[in-house]
């Protein structure tokens, strides 16, 4: 798409639309005034709902230096804590290209991952999360006009396909990879199917490949659980950026060629059918559990997907390939500790949250093969791990189930993590309590988290705690410790600036 020279120019002044002055920057006069041609959308860009296209293009306009404080002035005068939120979501999907799927793009991968941080918060953090992603946004949006200004545009209307035929048109493009047949399709099936239908959809082809190392599927989790809570009247240009996010590859068509990035794809949607049809009922065995994570420590990813349906025929039920797969990827971020081990932890908490919430019994089966063909890419990807395993950390005997513990964690943990993993384990282990831990695991992101994968990996390893069986537990989340904040640490400079922001 053509590059916004108006945008560009905002960004490089700081200049400020007078139209928003009437009721919105009440005391801000000193502010430069605007020209009308430099505030309007240009013509060929898409619109969002009429009740939330002026905050999103406060977002847009509004100079990174000030875009806080600005916020916090139009929440005291009303603005919601949803309506930013819908806000955020739309302004990265307008703005930033969705290729690749990670990179800049992260201002909208973790918009639900702040979300989340601030529904956990106490009250006097609650902002903290959302006015970083705010500031994040803003980072990632000069970078795109930086890289020439991509914008999202308005949807081709007149190859919109026949509603009633939405899911089949978007399932055909998807499979010959036509980004201008999966747009219109997208948009189609926003304005005709319900969540749910589309969900399981795109929660397929989100997983039918490992380029982005998990970012489609992040992505298509993310975006519904963000859509879960601003309203699914919001979903067409969602649904359009994500269909184009999924769609990224680099060389020829994938269709027509065998890439090892879509041979698991290709061969699980095969092997689902070997599954039998008991498979949600089976048993959750210790044995189980333990054949699953030494195969995902060795074997590669069609060996990884057979054991998993080997296991199912006979008799496992799916929450022991998830514990296994939940410590597969903990293990390999405590042996390997980087951006693809920590990518192995938000894929697979991405994937189980679509295996949770999608209706096709097929679809459910693809998720779980993925992921563990997946890990295997991941583990050979991750570069020469250590030779640590979950199974066999040993807690530290000197620490005590108190509160001095849990602050001493936190105050080792940056130049020790492994040590800091074993005292996580013995708090844990001793009856410390896991909330505190993740409560003072969470405030140290807020304070200290700079980064986009500080947000999306907490997030994700802090709600897995409770998808995974309780006997495993304590030392997944001893593990997590290894991409957690410690307490010595500086605080960053947003936290200071919001609070002054908010007159907290």
């Amino acid at each position: 798409m053509p590059a916004d020279p108006t945008r560009r120019r905002l960004l490089k002044t700081g200049a400020l639309t007078p139209f928003l002055a009437s009721g919105w920057f009440a005391g801000l006069g000193n502010l430069p005034r605007l020209t009308a041609a430099e505030v309007n959308l240009r013509p060929t860009a898409v619109r969002f709902q009429p009740e939330i296209e002026p905050l999103v293009r406060f977002l847009e306009i509004t100079p990174r230096d000030r875009l806080l404080e600005e916020t916090a002035h139009r929440i005291r005068n009303g603005t919601t804590y949803r309506q930013l939120l819908a806000a955020l979501l739309l302004a990265g999907i307008r703005n930033i290209q969705p290729r690749p799927v990670g990179f800049k793009f992260h201002a909208v991968l973790v918009v639900h991952s702040a979300h989340l941080a601030s529904q956990h918060s106490p009250d006097a953090d609650r902002w903290l999360p959302l006015f970083w992603a705010l500031d994040y946004f803003k980072s990632s949006q000069a970078s795109d006009v930086a890289e020439g200004d991509w914008t999202m545009e308005a949807v081709d209307e007149n190859a919109v396909p026949n509603l009633e035929k939405a899911g089949a048109e978007f399932a055909d493009a998807m499979d010959r990879w036509d980004p201008a047949r999966v747009d219109v399709a997208a948009a189609a099936i926003a304005r005709s199917q319900g969540a749910h239908a589309a969900f399981d959809l795109f929660a397929r082809y989100g997983a039918r490949d490992y380029r982005d190392i998990g970012h489609k599927a992040i992505y298509v989790a993310n975006s519904w659980r963000t859509l879960q809570t601003i309203g699914w009247q919001h979903s067409e240009p969602v649904l359009r950026s994500l269909g184009f996010a999924l769609l990224k590859h680099s060389g020829d068509n994938p269709a027509d060629r065998d890439a090892l990035s879509d041979r698991p794809g290709r061969t699980n949607l095969i092997r689902l059918k070997e599954i039998p049809a008991s498979w949600l009922g089976g048993h959750h065995q210790p044995e189980f559990v333990r054949e699953m994570l030494e195969t995902l420590r060795h074997g590669d990813w069609d060996a990884t997907a057979a054991m998993a349906v080997s296991l199912l025929k006979r008799g496992s039920g799916p929450q022991a390939l998830w514990d296994a797969m939940f410590q597969a990827s903990a293990e390999l971020l405590m042996r390997a500790p980087g951006i693809i081990s920590l990518h192995s932890c938000t894929t697979t908490n991405a994937l189980h949250h679509a295996f949770q919430h999608a209706a096709d019994d097929d679809t459910r089966r693809f998720l779980l093969l993925q992921n563990a063909s997946f890990l295997a890419f991941f583990r050979d990807d991750s570069g020469t791990p250590r030779d640590l395993r979950i199974d066999t950390l040993e807690a530290d005997p000197a620490v005590r189930p108190e509160p001095e513990s849990l602050e001493g964690i936190f105050a080792t943990l940056s130049a020790h993590p492994t040590t800091a993993a074993s005292r996580t384990l013995a708090y844990l282990d001793q009856g410390g309590d896991p909330a505190a831990f993740m409560d003072l695991a969470r405030r140290m992101i807020y304070l200290k988290g700079r980064d986009s994968h500080d947000y999306k990996f907490s997030s994700a390893v802090l709600e897995d705690f409770h998808h995974i069986s309780p006997a495993f537990r304590n030392r997944f989340l001893a593990a997590s410790v290894h991409w957690l904040k410690g307490a010595d640490l500086p605080d960053s400079p947003l936290v200071a600036r919001t609070r002054d922001a908010l007159g907290a």
